[in-house]
């Protein structure tokens, strides 16, 4: 039986042209459209093993206890690569505050992402997703989106585009995040 010899193009392709038509409308609404969208049933979110460019082993069961910004992107993705620098400065408003943030880089190896870094340093995680296998396991229909993961582990907002990360009324949305959770819920298990 042949095998098709690069899946992750084929299962990309639907998120590359998701992307190229929603980008023209994600940068207008980036800057009117502050929130996150609720994501009622709070699902559990999918687990991940992944590597970052340098090796080292990205997990996210190791950000459970804390509320995770959960980001999916790509270097060929101009409002992935337009957002970038305000999720950096989420990151280093968030972090001392106990708030992870996350960049699942879908689909890219650790050359592509390295050239990118030369230009835009990041010092948040970047684990790779190379053969979209994550990314798969998301509800998501385009790069980039991004997910708000409580405490326990639970999908509790997205965000479909490109956003403002560093606003100061979508970070409250987050920090909220740090000391609530839903009665009767049981954890998610990342």
């Amino acid at each position: 039986m042949a095998t098709n010899p690069r899946p992750a193009r084929r299962c990309l392709l639907p998120m590359l042209l998701a992307g190229l038509l929603a980008a023209p409308l994600t940068g207008a609404l980036a800057a009117d459209d502050r929130s996150l969208t609720p994501i009622p049933e709070r699902p559990a979110a999918p687990g991940f093993d992944l590597k970052d460019p340098e090796g080292r082993p990205q997990r996210l069961a190791d950000y459970r206890g804390k509320p995770v910004i959960l980001n999916f992107w790509a270097t060929w993705c101009p409002p992935c690569r337009e957002e970038m620098p305000s999720i950096q400065r989420a990151y280093e408003t968030l972090a001392p505050e106990g708030i992870a943030v996350v960049a699942i880089n879908v689909g890219d190896d650790a050359a592509a992402i390295g050239q990118f870094l030369e230009d835009e340093p990041l010092d948040f995680a970047l684990p790779m997703d190379t053969d979209s296998k994550v990314a798969q396991r998301y509800p998501m229909n385009g790069l980039p989106t991004t997910f708000v993961i409580d405490p326990e582990g639970r999908l509790v907002y997205s965000a479909m585009g490109s956003r403002a990360w560093d606003d100061p009324k979508l970070l409250d949305q987050v920090r909220a995040l740090k000391s609530t959770t839903v009665p009767g819920s049981s954890p998610g298990r990342p």
